[in-house]
């Protein structure tokens, strides 16, 4: 299984690291460590070297109750980044669901455009779909200001996976091939921890739409809630369950912690191989 995502072919046969790059005041875990160009440069070529498949670099919180962001102040953040870090030799995706900052992004020459929206907004599909990018596609019930308030499902399971198929439909009606495509279930995005929980013990059956799945638990508050420490303290939790994800069926899992959870996945990868 290969992704098709901008200047990369990235072979996702073993299982693949997308490090976070939070160019933002509030991120849940590290906001404001690396609000500045020079920070957020440095941090990112950190990862490269832990073994980071992947850079993800988001100028807005999405966290449960974050202040949108001004336009051009989720501009500023990210694409000087994304200029300086264009050279690096790996794919760089921009984490916005804004069509405006997916354009600049592209032209900056990001590779992946990851859409918490799932390019629901106007215009989103139409500037994908005019590029050579790849494309993650999430879900989430609501918006990232009240997603948490009330979460309700009849069926997790399947009410994500009729809405990732109904998403990658428009994106294939709107000329995005299905190889440029990856698909998120959105952990934390509207989900209660009882959803959490049930959507990772049933990732698998989420192949049936047959694209490559991305997983992003890292740090999250689900983990707090089983283990009981706070987002500083959930390291441990975070690669277990990167681990559980992956041999759940995972291909790619978006981390803050890159080289334990590269070094946990080398050991997934070997045992699965052998």
């Amino acid at each position: 299984m290969h992704l098709s995502c901008g200047r990369f072919e990235l072979d996702l046969s073993t299982p693949r690291v997308m490090g976070i790059v939070n160019v933002t005041p509030d991120s849940f875990s590290d906001g404001g460590k690396f609000n500045t160009t020079d920070k957020a440069v440095a941090h990112a070529m950190e990862l490269v070297e832990q073994g980071a498949d992947i850079l993800d670099i988001g100028g807005e919180s999405t966290r449960p109750g974050a202040t949108p962001v001004p336009l051009d102040e989720e501009l500023n953040r990210v694409i000087p980044v994304i200029k300086a870090l264009v050279k690096a030799g790996i794919p760089l995706s921009i984490d916005t669901y804004k069509p405006e900052v997916m354009c600049a992004a592209i032209d900056a020459g990001v590779d992946i455009v990851n859409d918490v929206c799932a390019l629901q907004e106007d215009g989103a599909l139409e500037i994908v779909a005019a590029s050579k990018v790849g494309l993650c596609l999430m879900h989430m019930q609501g918006r990232p200001q009240t997603m948490q308030a009330d979460p309700q499902y009849q069926d997790v399971v399947n009410e994500v996976a009729d809405f990732l198929a109904a998403r990658l439909k428009a994106a294939e009606q709107a000329g995005i091939a299905r190889g440029r495509i990856v698909l998120d279930p959105g952990f934390g995005f509207g989900k209660r921890t009882s959803h959490n929980l049930t959507l990772l013990n049933h990732l698998s059956s989420l192949q049936s739409l047959g694209l490559p799945l991305l997983v992003g638990l890292s740090r999250k508050s689900v983990l707090g809630q089983v283990v009981g420490l706070s987002v500083d303290e959930r390291i441990h939790a975070s690669i277990a369950a990167s681990v559980v994800s992956v041999m759940k069926g995972a291909n790619i899992v978006r981390v803050h912690d890159v080289k334990p959870t590269v070094d946990a996945l080398k050991i997934v990868s070997a045992a699965i191989q052998n």
